[in-house]
């Protein structure tokens, strides 16, 4: 136990820096494109499956409430959320459609959508991805997978940031890095200092 308990400690550490690395710039650059959809009075919608679901949940309510600063709240809806709506789209045409449909009913040009993918494959975020695009949202992805690109949601983004890791949790560990460091670089800009 004490060994897999520092190998992780290890892994996770080395996946946090790769990505830091690697994606630094456009880290920066997509919180530039949130901190803009924001003062133009757009919205940021945030999706994914399991945990990158529950990811986008704890993203929205970082915005909407506070991170580091009791300020006014800012817009953020995660789509994971409405389990009638998600439901009822799973059932009445496809789970596929259920972030796309979403999209479709509460995006709008000034907005932004951000698709949470571990794998860079889901097909509900593809979708969403692509109804968002059609809307003239701006779109951006959190990713994984050592091939960089990550996969057909981060080659379809306006900005993607793929963490380079193969195993599940530390893609997800650097996300959730990756999500925090978002809401205090957009929460600063805006607010100033803590």
């Amino acid at each position: 136990m004490e060994q897999i308990v520092s190998e992780a400690l290890i892994n996770a550490v080395k996946a946090q820096e790769a990505f830091v690395n690697e994606s630094r710039k456009t880290l920066i650059d997509l919180a530039c494109q949130m901190v803009k959809t924001l003062r133009q009075g757009g919205k940021i919608l945030i999706f994914g499956n399991g945990g990158s679901a529950a990811d986008a949940q704890h993203m929205a309510a970082e915005f909407v409430n506070r991170f580091l600063i009791n300020r006014r709240p800012m817009a953020a809806i995660a789509l994971t959320t409405d389990t009638s709506t998600i439901t009822s789209i799973g059932n009445d045409f496809s789970f596929d459609e259920i972030f796309a449909k979403q999209v479709q009913a509460l995006g709008k040009p000034e907005d932004l959508a951000l698709g949470i993918s571990t794998s860079g494959g889901s097909v509900n975020v593809i979708r969403a991805i692509e109804a968002a695009k059609t809307i003239g949202m701006r779109t951006a992805a959190l990713t994984g997978g050592v091939t960089g690109d990550g996969g057909e949601v981060g080659r379809l983004a306006d900005l993607t940031l793929n963490v380079p890791a193969v195993k599940t949790q530390h893609i997800q560990e650097v996300h959730l890095f990756a999500e925090h460091l978002l809401c205090e670089l957009v929460e600063r800009e805006i607010f100033g200092e803590v």
